[in-house]
């Protein structure tokens, strides 16, 4: 009877201190959020980027955290003489709507067709507008 309880406190005793079973402690996983905070900040300031912008394009991301990173890179490429680092990549060209025309009425590229609409949310489309006062 005695031995039983013995093994079953040496068991859990040595999976409490056991990190294999995918167990993040919360101290571990806010350094883990705040490093990540970091970096998008550094990274934004080492790219040129204003804090704003990286506020607004990282809105999932701690602005603390962001904020932090953005300073310390700021400090360390103040220190350093570091310019920003301009982007030498060019995004492709965006498609416009006259541009897939021409195109379309060339005859190349491909023509996507899309599928076709149910007759039921046909009219229950034509319902709903004919039912909505029209703005003139």
């Amino acid at each position: 009877m005695l031995r039983r309880p013995f093994i079953l406190l040496a068991v859990l005793s040595t999976l409490a201190g056991c990190d294999q079973l995918g167990l993040e402690s919360a101290s571990v996983a806010a350094a883990r959020v705040e490093a990540d905070g970091k970096a998008v900040g550094a990274g934004c300031r080492h790219g040129g980027r204003a804090i704003e912008d990286c506020f607004a394009l990282n809105k999932r991301v701690d602005k603390a955290a962001i904020y932090a990173g953005w300073r310390e890179m700021d400090d360390y490429m103040r220190e350093n003489k570091l310019e920003a680092v301009v982007p030498t990549l060019t995004s492709p060209p965006r498609k416009t709507a006259a541009a897939d025309d021409a195109a379309s009425d060339a005859g190349g590229g491909k023509t996507a067709t899309a599928p076709a609409a149910k007759p039921e949310k046909i009219a229950r489309i034509d319902k709903s507008a004919a039912e909505r006062p029209s703005e003139r």
